[in-house]
C-alpha cells in the first residue's frame, strides 16, 4: 500500500477517535448494557415481568400530586420494594414525559466522586432495550466539570436498571439519561441539579431519585427514623434533609448504617425540582421490609415513595389496628383474608414476587396467630402456621399460605397447575387468655399455649379429639411436647385460644 495512502488512513482514524471523545478524554461508545440482575432483584423472564408489573400497579396507590416532576423510589428486590415503587411511578402514569432522569446511587465503584453518566447507547432489559438521549448527556458533560462519562460506574450499579422496567411498562418508547450521583457533597449536588435542570427543560422531562431509606435497624426503629427521613425530604430543603441524616445517624439508633442510600440522587432531585417549577413532596407510601410477608422485622429495608409537584398532598392520618377486646370476622373480612391468601401463592409462583398486606380492615391488622390450610380435592396439602401474635393478621396469612404451599416439609412444593384444585382453609387463633387453673380449659373448645421454666409449647383446640385425649392426656403430652415431665402442667402458666375456622367452599 502506498505510504501516503497508510498515512491518510491514519489520520482519518485519529480525526474519528477524536470526535468521538468528549472533553474530559473519556471515550463514547454505543455498547449496550445488558441486564445484570434479572432473576435477581426481578423477574428475568418477560411475561412473568410484565405480570408482576401488572399486579404492582393494579394495586397501586393514587393520590392528589397533580403531574410529577420527580419521584422518588426504592431500588431493592421487587419482591420487597416492588409495590413502593409502583406507587410512586403510579403517580406519573397518566402523563406524557419526553426523557426519563434516572438518577442512581452509587454501590460499587469505590473512590468515584462524580457524576457519573452511562456513555452508551442504550440500556437493555427483559423489556427490551431503553435508548439513551445522547445529546442530553453530552451537553451535561460540556456543562459540569464533575460530570463525566464512566461504564465502570454503570457496570454492576443496580439502582438504574431496577427502575428501567417500570419506565418501559408504563412510558413505551421514552428516551432515558441514567446517570450514577457519586457524592452526597451538598454544593456539588445542587450545582449540578441546577445545571441538569437546564439542560433539560425542554424536554418534558421526568427526574426519579433511586433510593432505599434506612438500612438494618429493627421494625419500630426502622418506622421512626424512616418518618423523619421522609418528612424532610418532601420540605426539599438539600441543607435540612441533609441535617436531618446527619443527626439520626449519630444518634443511637441501633445497627442503622444508614438513612438514605440514594442521598446524592435526592438533593440532585430536590435542585433540579425546584428549577423546573416543583413547589412541594408528597409522601405517596412508605414500607419496610419487615412488613413483606416474606420478611422479618429484626433487620429491615426502608423504602418510601415520594413525589415532588406543585401539589402538596396532606399525610393521612395513621390507620392504628383495632385493638378492642371483641374479634368477630364479618363475611367480607373472611373473604379478603382468602383472596388475600390465594393471591399471595399464586402471584410468587407466576412472577416470584408477593403482593403487599395493605388496604384490609383494621380489625385485620390486629396482631393474631393463623393456620392456613391447603387441600387438594379433601386430601391435605399443606398446613403451616404461625402462633405468636407479635405480627398483623392479614401478613400472617399471607406468609403462611405462601409457608403451606411452598416449605410443608411433608409435601412437595405446589405447582401453578395445581392451584385452581386447592382449596384454602384459614384458622385465626383469638388472643390468650391467661387461666388460673386447668379446671378453667374446656376440652375441644380451647387450644392451650404452656408456658415453664423458659420452655413453652402450644397444641391447637382440635388436637384432642383428633388424638382421643381427655384434658388430663392433653395436657400431659403437652408437657412432653415442651420437654418438661407430664405433670410439670399444675404449676405452670396456662393460656387458652380458640381457632376461627372458614374456608372457600362457604362461600362459593
Amino acid at each position: 500500500m502506498n505510504m501516503n495512502i497508510k498515512h491518510y488512513i491514519a489520520a482519518m482514524l485519529l480525526l474519528v477517535s477524536i470526535a468521538n471523545v468528549n472533553c474530559k478524554g473519556q471515550e463514547m461508545k454505543n455498547e449496550i448494557r445488558k441486564a445484570v440482575f434479572a432473576d435477581q432483584f426481578y423477574p428475568g423472564d418477560p411475561d412473568k415481568l410484565k405480570m408482576a408489573l401488572k399486579d404492582y400497579f393494579a394495586d397501586a396507590v393514587v393520590k392528589n400530586t397533580g403531574k410529577p416532576v420527580a419521584v422518588i423510589v426504592p431500588h431493592a428486590g421487587y419482591i420487597y420494594s416492588g409495590q413502593i415503587a409502583a406507587d410512586a411511578y403510579n403517580q406519573a402514569r397518566n402523563y406524557k414525559y419526553g426523557l426519563v432522569i434516572i438518577l442512581g446511587t452509587n454501590h460499587t465503584t469505590g473512590g468515584f466522586n462524580n457524576i457519573g453518566v452511562y456513555p452508551g447507547s442504550a440500556f437493555e432489559t427483559p423489556l427490551g432495550k431503553a435508548e439513551v438521549d445522547k445529546q442530553a448527556a453530552e451537553q451535561l458533560i460540556k456543562s459540569d466539570e464533575d460530570c463525566v462519562y464512566s461504564s465502570e460506574v454503570h457496570a454492576r450499579e443496580h439502582s438504574i436498571e431496577v427502575q428501567l422496567p417500570f419506565i418501559q411498562y408504563l412510558f413505551p418508547g421514552v428516551k432515558i439519561l441514567p446517570m450514577v450521583v457519586g457524592t452526597t457533597d451538598i454544593a456539588m449536588c445542587k450545582r449540578f441539579g441546577k445545571i441538569l435542570a437546564e439542560a433539560v427543560k425542554d424536554k418534558n422531562p421526568l427526574i426519579v431519585a433511586s433510593s432505599d431509606l434506612s438500612h438494618y435497624p429493627q421494625y419500630d426503629d426502622a418506622v421512626k427514623t424512616d418518618k423523619n427521613t421522609l418528612r424532610t425530604i418532601t420540605e426539599m430543603d438539600p441543607e435540612k434533609f441533609s441535617y436531618e441524616i446527619k443527626r439520626q445517624m449519630s444518634g443511637d439508633v441501633s445497627n442503622l448504617v444508614t438513612c438514605a442510600c440514594g442521598e446524592g440522587p435526592i438533593i440532585v432531585a430536590m435542585a433540579a425540582s425546584k428549577e423546573l417549577g416543583a413547589s412541594g413532596g408528597s409522601v405517596i407510601s412508605y414500607a419496610n421490609s419487615g412488613d413483606n410477608i416474606v420478611g422479618n422485622k429484626e433487620k429491615v429495608v426502608g423504602y418510601g415513595a415520594v413525589v415532588f409537584s406543585n401539589v402538596k398532598e396532606d399525610e393521612p392520618a395513621e390507620t392504628k389496628a383495632d385493638e378492642s377486646g371483641t374479634f368477630e370476622l364479618s363475611d367480607s373480612n373472611k373473604k379478603a383474608l382468602l383472596g388475600f391468601a390465594r393471591k399471595s401463592i399464586e402471584q410468587y409462583l407466576s412472577t416470584g414476587t408477593v403482593p403487599a398486606a395493605r388496604g384490609f380492615d383494621p380489625l385485620l391488622e390486629r396482631k393474631m396467630g393463623a393456620f392456613v390450610t391447603l387441600r387438594k380435592h379433601k386430601e391435605l396439602r399443606g398446613c403451616i402456621g404461625y402462633m405468636m401474635q407479635d405480627l398483623p393478621l392479614c401478613r400472617v396469612v399471607g406468609a403462611m399460605a405462601l409457608q403451606a404451599a411452598l416449605n410443608d416439609s411433608r409435601f412437595m412444593p405446589v405447582t401453578p397447575d395445581e392451584l385452581r384444585d386447592i382449596e384454602i382453609e384459614i384458622s385465626v387463633l383469638t388472643p390468650y387468655k391467661e387461666v388460673k387453673s386447668a379446671d378453667e380449659i374446656e376440652i375441644g373448645r380451647d387450644g392451650v399455649l404452656l408456658k415453664k421454666s423458659g420452655r413453652q409449647a402450644v397444641f391447637l383446640p382440635q388436637v384432642a379429639a383428633e388424638m382421643g385425649w381427655d384434658k388430663k392426656e392433653f395436657l400431659e403430652n403437652l408437657c412432653r411436647k415442651a420437654g418438661l415431665p407430664p405433670d410439670s402442667w399444675r404449676d405452670a402458666q396456662l393460656f387458652t385460644f380458640q381457632a376461627k375456622i372458614f374456608e372457600d367452599s362457604e362461600f362459593k
